[in-house]
Formats: C-alpha cells, structure tokens, sequence
C-alpha cells in the first residue's frame, strides 16, 4: 500500500504525510510540480526526522506516475466528490491511496485514471477536513481491513 500525493500544495501537509508513511512502513509516491520546493525548510521541519525513514519517490507528472506505476495497483483516490464511503469500501493490500491537490483537489487526469473514489462521511455543510487528517483516517481503515499494521514485537 501507498500513499500518492498528487501536486502537493502545502509542505506542512506533505511532511506530515511522510512521517505517516514512515512511522506506518507505507510509501509515498508525490506527483509534481509541487507547490514549493521539496526542499522547503517547512517540509523538513513538517517530518522532522523522519524524512530518512520515509519511501518516497517522486515523479514529475501524473503520466510518468502511472508509466512508473507497473505492479497492477488499484488507484483509490480520496476526494468529497467519492462516490462510496470509505468505511464501507473493501481495501486491498497493494491499493494506493491517491490525495489531490489542497487548493484544487484531483484533476481530470487522475478521475478519467482510477479504480475507485471514495469520501469521508460528514457533518452536512462541512466542506472538508485537513488531506493529512484525511489521509490518516483512510490509511488506518485500509491498514485494518488488510492486517498491514506494522508490528512491533
């Protein structure tokens, strides 16, 4: 399972999501161009240490993401727009969870390329939560629903 960071906006939320990705063993893939430079002192400071411990590979279009992408991998991409709660979705281990844009969400190129969307159920009038909180609600659904927690002991 992966995470896939498409045209991150923000370097707080992409560090975030790299010390998810290392502290869970889960991979990011991030799609560019991003919205500040990778090296950005907020990204560092967003994963602290644990940008050396994070799988990250990056690819500087959704085209080279998907030539890159060869191992047969559902794109489940997360978006209010879902069509299916994610509660009530049937995750798979190799899946990767795709996140758009904070200012813009997911554009045509990746909707006309995935497998499934799937949304958060809200409160009525809510717009949206945080991609990394998100992210995080939705990778430990799938991460149960497949016994891919990491085990310590």
């Amino acid at each position: 399972m992966r995470l896939v960071l498409y045209q991150p906006d923000i370097p707080q939320n992409t560090g975030t999501l790299m010390r998810l990705g290392a502290c869970m063993g889960i991979g990011l893939d991030i799609v560019e161009p991003c919205g500040f430079p990778l090296s950005d002192r907020d990204l560092k400071r967003a994963a602290m240490d644990y940008a050396g411990h994070a799988d990250v590979v990056r690819h500087r279009s959704w085209a080279h993401f998907l030539k890159a992408r060869d191992d047969g991998s559902r794109l489940v991409l997360l978006s209010t727009r879902g069509d299916t709660s994610y509660i009530g979705f049937k995750f798979r281990p190799g899946d990767r969870l795709v996140l758009g844009r904070e200012s813009a969400g997911a554009g045509e190129e990746v909707w006309n390329s995935v497998d499934a969307s799937i949304t958060i159920p809200m409160m009525p009038g809510m717009r949206s939560l945080n991609i990394a909180v998100s992210a995080a609600m939705v990778l430990g659904e799938a991460l149960r629903q497949t016994d891919g927690f990491p085990n310590p002991l």
